[in-house]
């Protein structure tokens, strides 16, 4: 054992040396390797990152909450019977709510937004214009649904509701750009084209990529907003399942739409129903197929590197034909001489490897101070992927070097020039 280790470590000094000697051309040979792992790690920590905020984001709506649409999160492109499904009405959410023994309560949202333009409506104050304001009409129990904390004034009530009365609760994005120097309770601003007093503030939530589109938010109640949009259909229903009980109450709500919008058994559910772990779930699924070809790119920035190496150690094994010759003269056996060339070209892979992890860390460490909103946090697994990954291709591409070392007759060695 002690031979063995000798026998690597005298391998790996002499690999060492031979990249020391010709550090520029050590550094044109393993460049596919360094840009390769370079790309795992940069995608590695983008794609770790974003599946945290994500997480923190969808769990900051409640992990108790499910959350129940016409189409499902993340739809870019409807089909054509996505597009023509009815949708929810307020009947369906109290029907949940009575017929639900497992959801403990049913908040519901409506807003007047026609696909594919932007859900958004222009709010005003004092001169002040805010274009990307999104305006719901909620029932006030949705509040509490979805963890909405309330930073200053009240939020609105039953009474509220069932009076119509024209109050407001803004996120936290409207008040930083309507009221930075004035207290925004009691003041009256427009949401497309209607005015409202104020009369609570709502807490700023988790942002995902600097989106502030949570915060960008005008409520008013329900019934206020039926009352100026009395053709809006769309609802969005919220459901807060009982402790312990989402299983249990995804399967009631799901059976209990599924009846009342006369789906067929061996039909799929004409609406969306999901959580906060099916949303990060979804969007898992998502940033893995991008990941996926990041991947392919750089394990091509790999390939190319290995056959760079292949290429070099070859013409290093017709360097140094006379040195293998004296090697093998006192005794180097052929495993000797393919250890040392496996090594070379593992050491000089691995170096190009190294160099990657810390280019990828370094970029990871630039994108997160230039831009706080950009999630990028290097994973310990990644490093080690990259490492071993990037070792394996000199083991891979050496191999062929190394046996063609190894076999040289040492006489014909000897006489080489």
């Amino acid at each position: 054992m002690r031979s063995y280790r000798h026998h690597v470590r005298e391998n790996l000094l002499l690999a060492l040396d031979t990249l020391r000697t010709h550090k520029f051309r050590s550094l044109l040979t393993v460049l596919g390797v360094l840009i390769g792992t370079t790309t795992v790690i940069l995608v590695a920590s983008l794609i770790q990152g974003l599946n945290q905020q994500m997480a923190q984001v969808a769990e900051g709506f409640g992990t108790r909450t499910i959350f129940i649409y016409k189409l499902p999160p993340f739809t870019f492109n409807p089909t054509r019977e996505e597009r023509l499904r009815k949708p929810l009405t307020y009947e369906d959410a109290l029907a949940l709510k009575s017929e639900c023994p497992d959801v403990e309560d049913v908040g519901i949202t409506l807003f007047n937004w026609q696909p594919p333009a932007p859900p958004f409506v222009t709010a005003k104050y004092k001169g002040q214009e805010i274009v990307d304001a999104r305006f719901f009409g909620n029932t006030p129990n949705n509040f509490a649904i979805t963890n909405a904390d309330l930073e200053d004034g009240r939020l609105f009530t039953d009474i509220d509701n069932l009076h119509r009365r024209d109050v407001a609760d803004i996120g936290a994005e409207i008040k930083k750009r309507f009221f930075q120097n004035e207290d925004p309770i009691g003041k009256t601003i427009e949401a497309d084209g209607h005015n409202f007093v104020v009369i609570g503030t709502i807490a700023r939530r988790k942002e995902f990529l600097g989106d502030t589109g949570t915060d960008s938010q005008i409520f008013v109640p329900y019934l206020t907003f039926k009352k100026y949009y009395p053709n809006v259909k769309d609802n969005f229903i919220d459901a807060l399942a009982v402790p312990g009980r989402m299983d249990q109450a995804l399967e009631e709500v799901k059976g209990t739409l599924r009846l009342r919008r006369h789906v067929k058994p061996v039909d799929p559910d004409s609406f969306a129903v999901s959580t906060a772990d099916s949303i990060v779930q979804q969007f898992n699924q998502i940033i893995s197929t991008v990941a996926l070809v990041m991947i392919v790119l750089s394990s091509i920035g790999l390939l190319v590197g290995g056959i760079g190496v292949m290429n070099i150690m070859l013409v290093s094994v017709t360097e140094r034909t006379r040195e293998i010759g004296v090697r093998k003269a006192i005794g180097a056996r052929r495993s000797d001489i393919t250890w040392q060339f496996l090594l070379e070209a593992m050491t000089l892979t691995g170096a190009g490897g190294v160099i990657g992890i810390a280019i990828g860390w370094l970029f990871s460490f630039t994108i997160r101070s230039i831009f706080p909103s950009m999630p990028t946090t290097v994973p310990v697994w990644s490093i080690i992927t990259g490492f071993v990954v990037a070792v394996s291709v000199g083991l891979f591409f050496g191999m062929w070097p190394a046996v063609k070392a190894s076999r040289l007759d040492p006489i014909v060695a000897l006489r080489y020039e």
